[in-house]
């Protein structure tokens, strides 16, 4: 069963959360504050907690300043977070959606839209059935989120980490731009297809030789060749 935190200072709220949660089979947890929830993220560990939902607005540490600090933690950082906050103002959703969440929705949120959300976050978030990915010198190791060239790490982003993951896993599979929108990125309509060129060109120098491996198919979208 997957867990997901529910971190509000507002109990009416995450009493609503929890009903709609465990009513579709979900296991869910709570915590009322930010320090509150780092504190059992730290001890149940990232491989108990599949989905963090996050209020913003909650004295003493923000919904931000949690997922700011859960990215600081190799462990932590790969869980994957829907900040769920009163703050909707297009400002507030980039920043979120920049920290490292993968969706923001406002309140209030309509039951059906809130399980939708986290059922996609669940879906693009699962692990996958290998925990490596090669290429001769390159490594992929999916549970610890890190890649390696001939044995030298590589730091990447999260989202140049997922598509290196999608295309090195799919290799000589054409992607198209909209294909790797919907894969990789958050369920957000700020990002723009050519964002999807801007970061396989970033991903390309940081490979070094092997980003000559990402083949651009002009008028299809890309692909890792073997």
């Amino acid at each position: 069963m997957e867990l997901i935190l529910i971190v509000d200072d507002e109990e009416d709220l995450r009493r609503i959360v929890r009903f709609n949660l465990e009513r579709e089979g979900y296991g869910v947890c709570e915590a009322s504050s930010g320090e509150e929830a780092l504190r059992l993220l730290e001890r149940k560990g990232a491989a108990r907690v599949d989905l963090v939902v996050l209020d913003v607005m909650m004295p003493g540490l923000s919904g931000f300043d949690v997922a700011r600090q859960m990215q600081k933690s190799p462990e932590l950082a790969a869980v994957p977070i829907i900040f769920l906050t009163a703050l909707g103002a297009e400002d507030d959703v980039v920043r979120g959606l920049n920290i490292g969440a993968y969706d923001y929705l406002s309140k209030p949120v309509g039951e059906r839209e809130l399980i939708a959300r986290v059922r996609a976050v669940l879906r693009r978030s699962a692990p996958a059935a290998t925990d490596s990915l090669t290429f001769e010198g390159l490594s992929v190791d999916i549970a610890s989120k890190s890649t390696t060239m001939d044995g030298a790490p590589i730091e990447l982003t999260h989202t140049e980490f997922g598509l290196l993951c999608l295309l090195l896993a799919n290799r000589n599979r054409v992607f198209s731009r909209d294909e790797l929108l919907e894969r990789v990125w958050p369920n957000d309509t700020y990002v723009l297809p050519r964002t999807v060129d801007v970061y396989i060109t970033r991903l390309r120098k940081k490979l070094g030789r092997y980003g000559g491996n990402i083949k651009t198919r002009v008028g299809f979208g890309y692909v890792f060749e073997n």
